[in-house]
């Protein structure tokens, strides 16, 4: 008996000079898909979404920073589809992105605007999936994080990491802000869920919980 497919599924593809984590992640049932945070190397993404068959019909962002989305603009045009995220907090960074680009050689990024702005409590759809979204700043003034329940999956973007948090060093980065982020939007969510991170390895949240010298248990 063949084991039914679970609603969504995902692959990291990492783009950029950076070695940013792009997720394409896509409904089972309708086989169409979303790219989150398409920062660079986008005809290897798009390989990669046709090697699978699946219809990008959206592009998501968890913030500004040059790696996660700067050429996000030009495979919304590209596609003909709509840009969802960031938070507005971080249009300034979105604004920069020609010359940030050229200072992390991304060439060709550009400046955008989303076609919907996100915030916390707001939900996207992808095929037949709904995620839920939440505002976590302080890597960046406009973080926000994607969560599909039914999968126990995130996407954090550069909130969390395995064994580490996020910068709080660039413009209007805040340090608490990120603290509290983790703690009070991330924890919740539960100790078995998945997150995929902005770079490197992904982990859950109890292993987070127990091990991070960060934002662990035994540190807070």
């Amino acid at each position: 008996m063949t084991k039914p497919l679970p609603p969504m599924q995902a692959v990291i593809v990492p783009v950029t000079p950076l070695q940013q984590n792009c997720t394409l992640l896509w409904c089972t049932k309708t086989m169409r898909g979303a790219f989150t945070d398409p920062g660079g190397d986008i005809d290897h993404l798009m390989k990669v979404a046709n090697e699978r068959g699946v219809t990008i019909e959206k592009l998501l962002v968890t913030h500004g920073h040059i790696d996660h989305c700067g050429l996000t603009g030009v495979l919304a045009r590209r596609l003909g589809v709509p840009i969802e995220g960031p938070h507005p907090e971080d249009k300034f960074w979105i604004d920069m992105a020609p010359v940030v680009g050229a200072q992390y050689g991304i060439a060709g990024a550009e400046a955008f605007t989303p076609d919907r702005w996100l915030d916390d409590g707001d939900q996207v759809t992808v095929g037949e999936l709904v995620l839920d979204v939440y505002h976590c700043p302080g890597h960046t003034p406009g973080h926000v994080v994607f969560h599909h329940a039914p999968s126990n999956l995130a996407i954090v973007g550069d909130v969390l990491f395995q064994g580490s948090i996020g910068r709080t060093d660039f413009p209007r980065g805040n340090h608490q802000q990120l603290i509290d982020s983790i703690t009070g939007k991330l924890w919740p969510l539960g100790d078995a869920t998945t997150f995929v991170p902005g770079h490197g390895a992904v982990s859950n949240f109890g292993a987070e919980r127990r091990n991070n010298p960060f934002v662990g248990d035994h540190v807070l």
